[in-house]
């Protein structure tokens, strides 16, 4: 699809966007005057930003190019700091990590393209990818990030909650009892952090969308960084634990299927490859300590992605049924609960659903 029209990618600033495009191109020998030239494909499965694939012929005509355009999604602002996160960006590609940033402009960027192939749902539970990305995690846990090492996870969620009631009919806010979920985050706060939690960077949205896979090198690379923060590894591992019941590419993609939650074995064998990177040796009461932290965090991630749900129905554009996601996700958080908060047994292997019981 050509972008001769400025429709096919909705930018406030297609000037802008044009400018900085023809900038990337510059640098790397090639001329862009005719926007004709530029083919651009809308790449599925983002549910914050929209993303572009666009290529054009080089200029001596034997290669085609090729970057990713990221146009910000509508009211993303809400959910982090843009320029944090383009800091971390930044600090990301200085450690060997991600795409490179080759341009910036109003309401988007312009990223490297990384010749590799983003991960499906059925991905996630291939036993060989599956170790590569525990791996990966526990590399990508590893780096040196600056900043403070704080939690922002209770502000953030505190932050949330806050926007959800300004924006929320009255309707959604006692469908979702907003009133109640301030003493939540609360309890959690003081409930699921123990002394013995690592706290690292964390990326917090570890979905399959935000992972790649090089076929013939089997290396994995770790997009998206908009949530990232210091958190505890615990919470991060919960995180992509819950991503395996979601499936962005299908007619329903809001919906979430919790029978298909990893059981206990899997999650054993996730967290087991994740401690044992770089030769570490875990004992298994390591492993059984961190799948029981992460899987409490699941309690925090519920409501994490839930309040973001609610929020985003009201200030994204995306196709996607955010209110029903959200639904779904307060669901879970009500029902996993009391069985969640009521045990401090380490799992033993008995599970209903998938769920430690």
């Amino acid at each position: 699809m050509a972008i001769q029209s400025n429709e096919l990618i909705p930018s406030s600033s297609p000037e802008e966007l044009k400018k900085v495009l023809q900038a990337v191109a510059s640098e790397w020998g090639d001329v862009i005057e005719d926007m004709d030239a530029l083919q651009a494909t809308p790449l599925k499965g983002a549910l914050t930003n929209e993303v572009y694939q666009i290529n054009w012929p080089a200029k001596n005509g034997s290669l085609v190019r090729k970057v990713l355009v990221r146009i910000y999604g509508e009211g993303v602002e809400i959910f982090f700091n843009r320029d944090d996160e383009i800091k971390t960006f930044e600090c990301m590609s200085r450690h060997g990590q991600g795409p490179q940033l080759l341009g910036r402009f109003s309401d988007g960027r312009i990223e490297q393209f990384i010749h590799a192939r983003t991960l499906s749902a059925a991905d996630l539970r291939d036993p060989q990818i599956s170790a590569l990305i525990a791996a990966k995690m526990r590399e990508f846990h590893n780096l040196d990030m600056p900043g403070p090492i704080y939690v922002l996870l209770w502000d953030r969620l505190r932050n949330w909650l806050n926007k959800a009631k300004s924006l929320c009919s009255t309707k959604d806010a006692k469908e979702f009892r907003l009133d109640t979920l301030e003493e939540e985050i609360r309890m959690l706060e003081q409930e699921l952090p123990q002394p013995h939690q690592e706290i690292r960077f964390c990326h917090n949205d570890l979905q399959y969308g935000n992972i790649m896979i090089d076929e013939e090198t089997r290396a994995i690379t770790i997009i998206d960084y908009e949530y990232a923060s210091f958190n505890t590894v615990a919470y991060d591992l919960a995180n992509h634990f819950c991503e395996m019941a979601a499936n962005y590419h299908t007619d329903t993609p809001h919906i979430l299927d919790y029978s298909i939650y990893p059981g206990l074995e899997e999650r054993r064998r996730f967290v087991r490859v994740y401690l044992s990177y770089a030769g570490n040796q875990p004992s298994e009461s390591e492993v059984d300590q961190l799948v029981h932290d992460a899987e409490k965090y699941t309690l925090a991630n519920h409501l994490f992605w839930g309040l973001w749900g609610i929020i985003s129905a009201y200030v994204n554009k995306i196709d996607f049924n955010y209110t029903e996601y959200a639904r779904q996700r307060f669901q879970q958080y009500w029902s996993r609960k009391p069985s969640l908060l009521n045990s401090s047994a380490i799992p033993n292997g008995n599970n209903v659903n998938g769920h430690v019981v």
